[in-house]
């Protein structure tokens, strides 16, 4: 046997409660210490699997995949035992993924995930399981004087994993180590069982302790020199080489050694890069493709019934163009294997389009397919507004198609619920995500288990810029202050030092906004499952990123609280329409030339509009004089820092308003055949689907090699920078342009491609905006109703929107006990009545009280007919005086 050795018992950062070990960086240190493998087993979870099995073979070492968990104990139910379990095969990593969901589905008790022993004897096939030192039920008895008990312990454990149970030794420098060591060693031998060696890894390197320490302690909520801390840890269980491992265990070799013998008979192949979809049910007699073909064409043919005039003179030839367009898409996305992924996202919209859950037009490239159009998967023509295929599917790059899908925040969860439903609840989960320690947050953290003053902690964490992916390194760079501060300041330095070591640190697990998975069979053949201490939130271990390794695919159902807004804005519309006789208003249907919306457009009165209520948007709009949507669509490309700060957008008004000529691309270098794809955008390259029109129209790439391109200069990357340059200008030779001005016109590209916008979402978007702008006109008061609904728990956006209502010169009647409802409505007057539960200190269980007492459809005659209707359980003395103090019951008696 070689003088090596492999640990297998290693804590992550995504331990969360205590480890501090990145993956990339322990798949390093293995390489750098010639060890051959390495297991990480993280307590009670795989968060980590994916990441550590890709970075492992990437760098060849072999992966052991295991996990920590807590056991049962019977006689002290709140003092668990440890078992770590490694998985043999494939069959054990199954298994392994069953028994680490069953402790979040059904095992949590006491704060933490429990495993019983009926799932591991009903699961115990390809695993290997150490004995957990210590701390598991075998040393415990020993250590407590009782070797029988023990005896039996272990017996069971060899019979459950014959040749494949180990009593684990540790020496840690923590109490009851050697005792554990000493006894364990002697049954094993009157046994026969293995031993085996591991150092129960929680940090890299011996100088991480300290800060290991303050991680716990930030867990925990404890000040590192709290007298009552449990010191479970000690500074030696870093991740020691072969060497020092050797050196530890010289009296036992054969507990080294058996770490390489485990490493040898632990084999896992994790399928990644590989898709699995469920089976979507198709008609009989007919293939999926036959099937997709069909329901295209099917919905095709609706949606032109709809659009195109047979009276038109070119009706065939735009119904051609359609047809050119829908065929391509289609043998594109057979030839790639996803009609099932359309088909399920087809299904599910459909589903909530007939169950009254409003859904967005569209969100993200998806837009721009013409087979998603065709299914009701979107609401946007992508022939209209020039938007393209290849920039959701691109022919030339293999990778899943990915719908974002909005949906109304109330019903939501309905869709899922559908889809659980539909597919079974075993194969459909929401997606976890992950909370790192960010950059402010880690020094007050620290600061705090440092025991240094709050006046520290806070003046330090404000001297870091607050930005979007701001991290203490840049923090330095940018803020010579702070630099300054740290050098003069000791207890400063020493804040930022330990910062430093924990910052992005995985801190705590989610749910992710959208994402929901939906696999072929049950979700725990591919991914574990965890969910919250009260058995609620089911989400995959694996994140979003790796759920997709490891072959699931996920579906983004996003709540957008907009559409929520419009939908209870037509709940309010439609009753009255009906009332005097006038078909219900179907938002897809509205027009979308209205001079009525545009005028209000541009003079900026879009408070509470979708995406245009800001200063700074209203600011652009005084100056764009929006009129059409394909001008909205632009503003919501335009309003944003790159093209703010790169004078684009003056570029963009100037033309817009003739002060400055057109050109295609630039006045210095024009080249005729770019106005088509300009000209809507004033000859300013403002979407990423230009930079891609822009190389076929020129360089006769494919739309899919110009998607490549696009994504080229987005990465800035020079070598493929060049090579890419040199291919448009071959092309544009080709086609007979001159090289200077196709070099020319290529850095010019280049230069605004990191600006472009991908034109898709922002036609989509640009269409919810017009909507609520459109309601806004013409349904003023339904629509602020709903807007100081979705608002009324925020008392400052309530306070805006009043002052907006008084602008419009719109009524708004004050909180009434016997007429108004939870939220803001319109009564017959076309007055917005107040919501009840817009008042401060008023709960939803005395609203309900009040709405109830209400049945027999009479006011409330005063305060004495008000008590006897209303069930006074609900309303106490707070509710009353709330009611009081807002107005709510001045008209009782009147």
């Amino acid at each position: 046997m070689s003088q090596t050795f492999v640990h297998l018992r290693v804590h992550s950062e995504y331990s969360m409660v205590d480890g501090l070990v990145r993956v990339k960086p322990l798949v390093k240190r293995a390489v750098e210490l010639g060890m051959p493998a390495v297991g990480l087993t993280e307590q009670s979870n795989m968060f980590s699997l994916v990441r550590f099995y890709k970075a492992t073979t990437g760098a060849g070492v072999k992966p052991v995949i295991g996990a920590d968990l807590w056991l049962e104990n019977p006689d002290e139910p709140e003092n668990p035992f440890r078992l770590t379990l490694l998985a043999r095969d494939n069959e054990g990593y199954l298994n392994l993924t069953e028994i680490v969901s069953l402790g979040y589905t059904e095992g949590q008790r006491h704060g933490k995930p429990i495993v019983q022993r009926p799932w591991l004897e009903s699961r115990s096939g390809g695993l290997i399981a150490m004995s957990g030192a210590k701390m598991g039920d075998v040393c415990k008895a020993l250590l407590a004087g009782k070797p029988e008990l023990a005896k039996a312990r272990a017996q069971y454990w060899m019979n459950l994993y014959p040749g494949s149970y180990y009593l684990e030794l540790q020496r840690t420098g923590r109490s009851g180590d050697e005792d554990c060591l000493h006894m364990s060693v002697e049954l094993a031998q009157n046994l026969g069982l293995p031993v085996v060696a591991t150092n129960d890894v929680h940090f890299l390197e011996a100088d991480d302790f300290e800060a290991h320490e303050a991680r716990v302690c930030i867990g925990e909520s404890r000040a590192l020199d709290d007298p009552r801390r449990d010191h479970r840890f000690s500074d030696q269980q870093y991740f020691r080489s072969a060497e020092e491992m050797i050196e530890l265990f010289s009296d036992i070799p054969e507990a080294v050694q058996n770490t390489v013998e485990i490493a040898r008979r632990c084999s896992v192949t994790v399928r990644m890069g590989e898709y699995f979809l469920p089976n979507y049910p198709i008609p009989d007699g007919m293939t999926i493709d036959e099937y997709f073909r069909k329901v295209s064409e099917d919905g095709l043919e609706d949606r032109l019934a709809k659009t195109l005039s047979k009276d038109d003179p070119e009706y065939d030839s735009k119904r051609d163009a359609y047809y050119v367009r829908l065929n391509f898409e289609l043998d594109i996305i057979i030839q790639m294997g996803f009609p099932g992924y359309f088909l399920i996202v087809m299904d599910f919209i459909k589903w909530a389009k007939q169950n009254g859950v409003p859904v967005g037009p569209g969100r993200g490239s998806g837009a721009g397919s013409l087979v998603a159009y065709s299914q009701l998967i979107t609401d946007l023509d992508p022939l209209e507004y020039d938007l393209l295929f290849e920039r959701f599917l691109n022919p030339e790059r293999v990778s899943m198609p990915d719908f974002d899908v909005d949906f109304c925040m109330e019903g939501r969860d309905r869709v899922i619920a559908y889809v659980a439903e539909k597919y079974g609840r075993e194969a459909v989960s929401q997606i976890i995500t992950f909370g790192t320690m960010a950059a402010k947050a880690v020094v007050r953290d620290v600061a705090r288990v440092q025991g240094k003053s709050y006046g520290l902690a806070d003046k330090l964490s404000k001297m870091i810029p607050f930005e979007v992916g701001m991290t203490l390194g840049k923090a330095i760079e940018q803020e010579p202050t702070l630099k300054e501060f740290l050098e003069q300041d000791e207890e400063a330095q020493e804040i930022w030092e330990m910062a430093l070591k924990l910052e992005g640190v995985c801190r705590n697990a989610g749910k992710h906004a959208g994402g929901v998975v939906i696999a072929p069979t049950k979700i725990t053949d591919f991914s574990p499952l965890y969910c919250d201490d009260e058995g609620g939130s089911l989400v995959t271990q694996f994140d979003k990123n790796d759920v997709e390794d490891a072959g699931l695919v996920k579906f983004d159902f996003l709540g957008l609280r907009t559409l929520t807004i419009i939908d209870w804005a037509l709940k309010m519309i439609n009753p009255r329409r009906e009332g005097r006789g006038l078909a219900p208003l179907d938002i897809n249907e509205i027009p979308l030339v209205d001079a009525r919306s545009f005028e209000m457009l541009k003079k900026a009165e879009t408070t509470a509009v979708f995406q245009l209520e800001s200063r700074g948007m209203k600011d652009l709009i005084r100056r764009l004089q929006p009129d059409s949507l394909e001008d909205m669509i632009a503003l919501v490309a335009l309003f944003r820092p790159g093209p703010l700060q790169s004078g684009m957008v003056d570029d963009f008004i100037d033309r817009k308003h003739g002060k400055q000529p057109m050109s295609f691309p630039h006045p210095d270098f024009q080249y005729e055949g770019l106005r088509p794809v300009l000209e809507p955008t004033y000859g300013v390259i403002l979407y990423q689907e230009q930079v891609m029109q822009i190389a076929q129209v020129m360089a006769g790439y494919t739309l899919g090699n110009a998607d490549m391109l696009r994504r080229a200069m987005g990465k800035k990357k020079p070598e493929e920078m060049a090579k890419q340059k040199q291919f448009f200008l071959d092309g544009c030779e080709n086609n007979g342009i001159n090289k200077t001005l196709a070099e020319n016109i290529f850095d010019l590209v280049e230069k605004f491609a990191g600006y472009g916008f991908n034109k898709s979402h922002s036609a989509a978007y640009a269409l919810v905006s017009y909507q609520t702008l459109w309601l806004k006109a013409h349904y003023t008061a339904e629509f602020m109703a709903a807007v100081l609904t979705a608002d009324m728990q925020n008392t400052d956006k309530v306070v805006t929107l009043v002052e907006e209502c008084r602008s419009l010169k719109l009524d708004l009647v004050l909180p009434d006990v016997s007429r108004s409802e939870y939220t803001f409505t319109v009564n017959d007057e076309g007055q917005v009545m107040y919501g009840l539960g817009a008042i401060k200190g008023l709960g939803e269980g005395p609203i309900q009280a009040i709405v109830e007492g209400r049945t027999s459809g009479e006011p409330y005659q005063d305060i004495f007919d008000f008590c006897r209707r209303v069930d006074l359980k609900k309303i106490n003395k707070r509710a009353m005086e709330a009611l009081i103090r807002s107005g709510a019951m001045d008209k009782l008696g009147a």
